[in-house]
Parts: structure tokens; C-alpha cells; sequence
């Protein structure tokens, strides 16, 4: 089973590149070394709103098994990681920050200090590690083993056992929007547009040339991953364009499934629906691989 990754640097100085960044590259030393793929990576200010969207994007749009952040867990101010994670996740894993702190404690008296949550968006495990490299390691080695364990349940229809690679969770709307009138661009956006493409039973050659065929029972889909990025990029850079998202499933989907979500917003409905058709278009033509069966 492949086991994909990201890790996500929260660092005022770090961003501003003031700091080098250690405790990233040394999280995804550890993750490579397990046999973890590192697919996204990132450093950030300690600015809750950014936080959020780098996760979520992690979890609904990378579709990752786990998201490791580093740094913000400690009683500055500026340190809301943890508010951050608690914002975005669905359930609350205790056990893991649980686990790390009594680690650091049996090292240092203020490893109870640490203010680390953890939790699940989706089919992902998001999980705050320490900002300095030595306890971001620690920490990390103290649970990788019983994440993995998790991962696989998460992944599972009912247990570890059973786990085999799926199809992703098709995330909400609703939050997408929420997230999107709370961003700092909300101010400018007069319209949001939506777009839910779903796996019907009619054959392509039936819809598109009248052929005769029989029904289909569902689609082996996919996507590559750096032309959908590229695509949302593009569609952001439209005129009146201030707010994109896209996701992409994978697997084998059966009737009914979500192939992709995709949110717009803009400041006027041309636009909008300008930039929605094309994002649309460009996903389906250049971005993915479909097989019906």
C-alpha cells in the first residue's frame, strides 16, 4: 500500500525566510525512511486562515493520509496551530498528543507544555508536531507506528485488516464556502459557482454519438495531479477571478460517486461562469483518465 504525506512548517521567520527550516526537512527524512512518500510541502506564518486552507487543500484536494504540521503549538500569542487543526478536523484523535506529551515528559518537565491536537478531515490524519527539530523528532518516532496502524483503519472499510487503496471522500461544499467567506478575499466576491460531476450509468458512446452500448456499472478514474494544480492556477489568474478550488477522485467509483467538486467565486456572474467553464473543460481534457466498466 503506498502511504502518502505532507508536512507543513508554521513559522513567522521561517516564511519570511529570516529562519532556516530544520524541523520540516527532518519530519520528512523520518516519513521517507518509514517508507511514507512526502507529496506536499510547505512553510507558512502563524496565520489561522492560511493554516486552514493548507490543510484542508491536504486533505480535500492532495487527498493525503497524513498531515504533519510543525510549529505553533506552544503559549506564544502568535502560536495557533492547534486552534488552527481543531477548526478544520471532523473527529479529534486525543490519544496522539497525548502520546508525545508523555514522551517529552519522561525528557523534560515542560513537555507538558505542548499544546499539539490531532484529528481526521476526511480519509486524512492530520496530526501538530513541536516547532524545534529534536522534539518534532522525538514526537514524531514516539506514534509513527500506531499513526500507520490508524492510517490503514481510516483507509479500511471497517478494519486495519481489510485496508486497500479507495476511492477518496468527496469533500463539503458547504465548508468549501464557509472557508471561502472567510478568506481575505471574501470582501471582493459577488457570486460563487459550483460544479458536481458524478458517475452516471450511461456509456460516454451513448451521450456523445447515439451509439447503442450497454449500461455501465461504474469507472476507474484518475487524475495528475500537477496539471489539475496548473488548471486551478490558470483559472484563478482569470479576470475577476478570486477564489478556486477543484478536487479529483480516484479508484474505482461506482454509480452515483463524485468524479470532481469545484467552487468559483468572482466578482460578477460573466466571469464566474467564465472561469468555471474553463477550469471544468481543462480538467476534463487534459487532467484525467477515465475507464468505464
Amino acid at each position: 500500500m503506498r502511504y502518502t504525506a505532507a508536512v507543513i512548517t508554521i513559522s513567522d521567520k521561517g516564511s519570511r525566510g529570516e529562519r532556516k527550516d530544520t524541523s520540516g526537512p527532518a519530519i520528512c527524512a523520518i516519513l521517507e525512511e518509514k517508507g511514507w512518500e512526502v507529496v506536499y510541502r510547505a512553510i507558512l506564518p502563524d496565520e489561522m486562515d492560511q493554516i486552514q486552507a493548507a490543510l484542508c487543500h491536504c486533505a480535500d484536494e492532495e487527498g493525503v493520509q497524513l498531515a504533519l504540521t510543525t510549529g505553533g503549538t506552544g503559549f506564544s500569542p502568535r502560536d495557533v496551530t492547534p486552534e488552527a487543526t481543531l477548526a478544520v478536523v471532523e473527529r479529534e484523535t486525543r490519544g496522539i498528543p497525548e502520546a508525545m506529551r508523555a514522551e517529552s515528559m519522561r525528557i523534560t518537565p515542560r513537555g507538558c507544555l505542548s499544546r499539539a491536537a490531532a484529528g481526521i478531515r476526511g480519509r486524512t490524519l492530520i496530526v501538530n508536531l513541536p516547532g524545534s527539530e529534536k522534539a518534532a523528532r522525538e514526537n514524531l518516532l514516539a506514534v509513527l507506528d500506531a499513526v500507520r496502524h490508524g492510517v490503514d483503519m481510516l483507509l479500511s472499510s471497517g478494519s486495519a485488516d481489510c485496508a486497500t487503496t479507495q476511492k477518496k471522500t468527496a469533500p463539503s461544499i458547504d465548508q468549501w464556502l464557509r472557508e471561502a467567506k472567510a478568506g481575505p478575499e471574501a470582501g471582493k466576491i459577488g457570486m460563487y459557482l459550483t460544479h458536481n460531476g458524478v458517475v452516471r450509468e450511461t456509456a460516454r458512446a451513448a451521450v456523445r454519438e447515439g451509439a447503442a452500448v450497454p449500461l455501465v456499472r461504474g469507472m476507474r478514474f484518475g487524475y495528475d495531479r500537477e496539471k489539475m494544480e496548473a488548471a486551478v492556477e490558470a483559472a484563478r489568474r482569470m479576470d475577476g477571478i478570486y477564489h478556486v478550488r477543484a478536487w479529483l477522485n480516484s479508484g474505482e467509483l461506482a454509480i452515483g460517486d463524485d468524479i470532481m467538486l469545484v467552487l468559483v467565486g468572482g466578482d460578477t456572474r460573466p466571469h464566474v461562469v467564465e472561469a468555471l467553464q474553463y477550469l471544468v473543460g481543462r480538467l476534463k481534457s487534459e487532467c484525467v483518465t477515465e475507464e468505464e466498466l
